[in-house]
This record gives structure tokens, sequence and C-alpha cells, in this order.
């Protein structure tokens, strides 16, 4: 085999991780792919998490072991996370987002793919020792950043519709208690989506009462599956009647005073 130069190898190496988000490498694979020993991969990697720490890109992980190897996990710096957040909502504060009811219009937000993959590798960062083995999301508005988020973690999408599907076979289907409204409302979820005993983190966009996140939760049980925590764009503040508790929100919408917004970064962050 032609020897590779080292310069060839990271970039290579980076390519190859940053495009399978958490998905574990074992060494052994890249010995075979660049024909290289493992102690020359081994400075390979030293080299590429110096370079991603040093400009914030991610972070590798080295796992030890028979079955170890390295994964890249999309992550962002606190002061990096809060900076882009602030910015986002000084563009939310316009007073003719304010819709009735106490909604916030986001669905321009929510189309623009950059913005939703930095809250989604935001979220991620928060989970990745949860372990969960899917997001899931009530159709439709929570699809791009739970899509987002799921990618960040190299694992499924999977999303609770309003109806079952014809094309999606047998489905388990609930009726729960819309928090906002008090609506009966039904979701429905094909029975090949998931696997019993699997663990589960829920993204969504929106955040008041939680009728639909406990909707979901409560669909979850219905499968025996772990809920790993609750992750929203956005949620109001103060909010009395919440049916869910330990939730992450990446913003957080005071109760408009005189028509004017205040949102800002969650206090997590």
């Amino acid at each position: 085999m032609e020897r590779i130069k080292r310069n060839d190898r990271l970039a290579a190496l980076s390519k190859l991780l940053s495009a399978s988000p958490n998905k574990l490498f074992t060494l052994s694979r890249f010995c075979d792919l660049f024909g290289a020993a493992k102690s020359t991969l081994s400075e390979d990697i030293d080299i590429l998490c110096d370079v991603y720490k040093r400009f914030g890109l991610g972070k590798l992980d080295t796992v030890t072991g028979a079955s170890g190897g390295v994964r890249y996990r999309p992550c962002m710096e606190r002061g990096e996370a809060v900076a882009f957040l602030q910015e986002l909502c000084k563009e939310l504060e316009t007073p003719n987002r304010l819709l009735p009811g106490g909604f916030l219009y986001l669905s321009d937000i929510l189309s623009m793919p950059d913005i939703v993959r930095q809250m989604g590798v935001i979220i991620a960062g928060q989970f990745y020792d949860e372990a969960p083995d899917f997001v899931l999301t009530m159709e439709t508005k929570g699809i791009p950043v739970a899509l987002m988020t799921a990618q960040s973690m190299g694992v499924p999408l999977v999303i609770a519709r309003r109806s079952s599907k014809v094309y999606e076979g047998s489905a388990v289907n609930i009726n729960y208690v819309s928090g906002s409204a008090g609506h009966i409302e039904t979701m429905s979820l094909s029975r090949r989506a998931v696997k019993e005993g699997q663990r589960c983190l829920i993204v969504d966009d929106f955040l008041k009462a939680g009728g639909t996140a406990k909707g979901m939760i409560d669909l979850m049980s219905e499968f025996n599956v772990e809920v790993v925590g609750t992750a929203f764009v956005m949620a109001t503040a103060h909010n009395a009647n919440r049916v869910i508790h330990g939730e992450k929100a990446l913003m957080i919408m005071e109760e408009p005073a005189g028509g004017k917004l205040n949102i800002h970064p969650a206090d997590w962050l």
C-alpha cells in the first residue's frame, strides 16, 4: 500500500469522525484503512484532539478496552452557546412574533438549517451521558431541532403523529390532554418504531403547560421505554399549571409586559 502522509491522514480522520457523530471507530479500522500502526494512529488522534479543543470544534473521546476506539461528539462551549442564544433572543423579541394564547412565532427560525443545527448540538451536549437510543418528537414544528439533535447524537429520530398512517402498520394510540387548551388530543406511534427497554430523549419546539410532552412520556410508558430527558427550544416562565418537570429549554419567554417580549437564554446555560 502507498504510504499515506500524516496531513492526509489527519484530513481523512477528521472527515470520517465528524461525518458520523457519536459513532465509535476502532483503531484497527483506521489501521486497515491507512496502512499505519496503532501507535501512529494514536498520535494522529492526539493531534486532532488538541486542534478540536483549541478551536472549539467539538470533542474527541477515546474509549479504552478491547472494544474501544475513538468517537467525535459535537458540542459547544458554554460561552459560545450563550452568545448564540442571546443573538437569537434579540431576533425573537420582535413584538409581531407574539401570537394569541401567549405563543411565539418560531417557524421561520426552525426552518434555518444552521440555526437548528446549533440548537441540536447544544441539546445533545447535555444528554450524551444519558445514552438515549433515539430522539422522540411530535409532528410537526419540533421535527427540525429534534432531527439535528438526533444527528449530533448518532441515533434515529422517531416522530409521534396525531393519527396513525396505514403505511406504518399497526400503531399504539393514546389520548392526552393538551395543556394549553385543555382539549383531548390523540397521539399515535407505530409499534415498529421503538423497542421495549430502549431509552428515549424527548425534544420539541415549545413548552407551555406541557400537555403534549406529558403525552409523549405516557406514550413511551406504553412501549416500556425509559425517558431520560426532555428538551425544548423555548419554554414559558413560571407556569404553575405545568405538568412536567426537570426539562431543559434553550430559551425562556417571560410573561409579556405591555406588549413587550422578554426572552433570554435559560439559567442552566
